[in-house]
This record gives structure tokens, C-alpha cells and sequence, in this order.
């Protein structure tokens, strides 16, 4: 177990983070922050914990619910006093790695893996998608800090290849996330969560997250907690979800909660080009680590 808390050593900045918003956040005695990567189960997460903290409630308002805290737009000075406002018990969600984050002892911290190649596919789905209000908001919203977000290419091997050969372009890096939070998965107020795990134990997980974070489980109405947090209800009902009812994207909120499927990369990413990530990952992460990241607790 690490000898002591993490601490905070740098800030991210980039089109799409700030750090620095979580200086100045005041933690409360039962916040919970909910981190992934990215495209890893990060809203399906915040659905998972509003149904079991607040609900059953088809009408829960989760993005307005569950901020992205280290997200630059809004700024600062919008988003803390919403964030402070805010009277229910708080699940905050970030994307950064541990040591530009602020980790407090009042808080309990949730991190959900999957496999890079899942990620990205589910990425580019995500930046495929996106309208200019999306690149507007990211590249034109004072503060940006370094270049702006382009368009994607039209091939994904190629959308691939430069997120690997750049890791995590055109977003921010991938193994020292991964890294600096498997670090840390034996604190006591740390969860790691899998992706591949939810999707086979949606039930058994929910039950795991919810004794870890102190949540009484409602069985009577457990079954409809389950149902409002299933990907097929999430994404008939995804302006819930997701922020701004899914405005940046043409296509509507739908298809930011794409397919929810995993080794969609299987039959078009050459096999060489697997073979090379699946190294990359022992040599970044570890052996361990690595299989983890590939398929969850059932390695």
C-alpha cells in the first residue's frame, strides 16, 4: 500500500482540461470522484451510483448532476459555486491522472479501465461525430492552452496510429493515467472498476460499488435501480446523461452512448498493430497491470 496520500505535482492544461479547477474545490466528508481515461463506462458510472444514491428515478438530470470538474468550459468561477451549490451527495468526474489531481482523504474515488483499443474506438465515435458548436466551445473558449482539437481523419486505423505514435492524440496520454491510478488501488478510499466486468456482472458490480461507498441497497426496488442503469435504457433516454442534452453532437445524444460493446477494433485493426499495443502495455504498466487493463478481473 502507498506509504501516504498522493499529492498533487502539475497542472493539465490543453482544449479540453483546466486542473487547476480542483485547487480550489472545497471537499465534503462523502464526496465521491469518478475517474477513467476517457470512453471507458465514465457516464454509465454516474448513472450506476445516481440510481443507487437517489433513485429509481427515470428523470434524474445525471450530467447536470455529476460535473467533469477538470473540464475548462464552463470556467472556474462558473462551475465551483454550482458545484458548491449542489445539495445532494456529490459524484464528480474526472480525466486526469492522479498526480494533477487533488486527492483528499474526505473523498471516496472510483476508477473505471478498459482496454486502449476499446477506447479508441469508442473515441472516435465520440470525435467523429462531434459538430463545430463541440470544436467551438473547446478551441475558442478563452484559456485554451496549446494547439486546438482538429477533425479526425476519415480512416480510424490512421486515427489509431496517431493516438498510439503520440499517445492519446489528439486528447491527453494514456499510460500515464492508467499508471498513476493502479498505483494507488490499495488505498482504502480507492476503488478500480472494469469495464469488461460491468458488462458481465452489471448486477454483482453495483452491489461491490455500493458497499464501498456506503450506500444501503434498496432490494425491493433494486430490479428497477438496474434497469434505468442498463445500456439499452441509457441510451432511449441519453439527453439525461449526457452534457447539454448531446448538442455537440449533430447525431443526437444517442451516439455518445454508441454501442457499448467491446473488440469492435477486432476485425479492422491489423494484428501486427494489436501485437504492438498489447507490448506497449506490459512495457508501460507491467504484467500485471496489463492483463488487467485487457480484460478486467477476469484474467
Amino acid at each position: 500500500m502507498p506509504a501516504a496520500l498522493p499529492r498533487k505535482s502539475r497542472e493539465l492544461h490543453n482544449h479540453h482540461f483546466d486542473s487547476t479547477i480542483w485547487n480550489d474545490l472545497k471537499f465534503r466528508n462523502d464526496d465521491i470522484v469518478i475517474g477513467t481515461y476517457a470512453k471507458s463506462g465514465t457516464t454509465w458510472m454516474q448513472q450506476i451510483i445516481a440510481q443507487m444514491l437517489l433513485g429509481p428515478d427515470p428523470e434524474l438530470a445525471v450530467a447536470d448532476m455529476s460535473p467533469w470538474v477538470d473540464l475548462r468550459v464552463p470556467p472556474k468561477e462558473v462551475k465551483l459555486p454550482m458545484i458548491e451549490a449542489q445539495t445532494h451527495r456529490r459524484f464528480l468526474k474526472t480525466h486526469l491522472p492522479v498526480d494533477a489531481l487533488v486527492f483528499s482523504p474526505k473523498a471516496k474515488y472510483i476508477y473505471i479501465g478498459r482496454d486502449g483499443r476499446d477506447v479508441v474506438w469508442s473515441m472516435y465515435n465520440h470525435h467523429a461525430n462531434a459538430n463545430q458548436m463541440w470544436y467551438d466551445a473547446l478551441n475558442l473558449t478563452p484559456g485554451r492552452v496549446g494547439p486546438p482539437i482538429e477533425r479526425p481523419p476519415a480512416d480510424i486505423v490512421q486515427y489509431w496510429r496517431d493516438w498510439m505514435a503520440k499517445d492519446g492524440h489528439p486528447f491527453w496520454p494514456f499510460w500515464e493515467n492508467i499508471r498513476t491510478w493502479w498505483e494507488i488501488r490499495e488505498l482504502p478510499n480507492v476503488l478500480l472498476v472494469h469495464f469488461s466486468d460491468l458488462k458481465r456482472d452489471m448486477a454483482g458490480q453495483m452491489r461491490k460499488i455500493a458497499a464501498f461507498l456506503n450506500i444501503p441497497v434498496n432490494e425491493d426496488r433494486f430490479p428497477e435501480i438496474r434497469e434505468y442503469c442498463s445500456f439499452n435504457w441509457m441510451k432511449q433516454n441519453a439527453t439525461k446523461s449526457v452534457p447539454l442534452g448531446g448538442a455537440f453532437w449533430d447525431a443526437g445524444a444517442e451516439v455518445f452512448i454508441n454501442k457499448g460493446e467491446n473488440r469492435r477494433w477486432a476485425d479492422v485493426l491489423p494484428e501486427a498493430e494489436s501485437r504492438k499495443y498489447e507490448a506497449k502495455a506490459v512495457e508501460e504498466l507491467g504484467a500485471e497491470c496489463a492483463r488487467w487493463l485487457s480484460q478486467g478481473s477476469h484474467v
